[in-house]
């Protein structure tokens, strides 16, 4: 069997991924898939993505160096999310953070909870 086989892909031909931390069960991020990324994905085990506003695949780290080794691939119970659970290098989030969750909503406001893994800008330039 084909590890797509039985996801649910939407209409764009897309599924959700949330990846979290094999250690520490943090969430990282959010991102989605196509049939190819997950098929990259279950081959390299390193994550690797679709990119809606770039549309194209990308791996994780490509650019910045901080990859993801994928321990798990799961799927949800009505087949329509990824659960990836990855070994993080470094900050998952491109503006540096760990996790893409950095901000906790607290008092009526947006706090940001966590510290920067790396510079965004040394990182990318500009190409964000």
């Amino acid at each position: 069997m084909a590890i797509w086989e039985e996801v649910k892909f939407n209409s764009k031909g897309l599924v959700p991924v949330v990846t979290q931390d094999a250690k520490s069960g943090e969430v990282l991020m959010m991102a989605w898939m196509n049939q190819e990324a997950l098929k990259i994905t279950e081959e390299t085990k390193k994550a690797c993505y679709f990119s809606r506003s770039r549309n194209k695949l990308w791996i994780k780290g490509e650019s910045s160096g901080n990859v993801q080794k994928v321990r798990e691939i799961r799927l949800d119970c009505d087949g329509d999310t990824v659960l990836l659970k990855v070994l993080q290098t470094s900050g998952a989030c491109h503006l540096g953070y760990r996790s893409c969750f950095f901000r906790k909503w607290e008092e009526k406001q947006w706090i940001i909870h966590g510290k920067k893994m790396f510079d965004p800008e040394k990182v990318y330039g500009d190409k964000e």
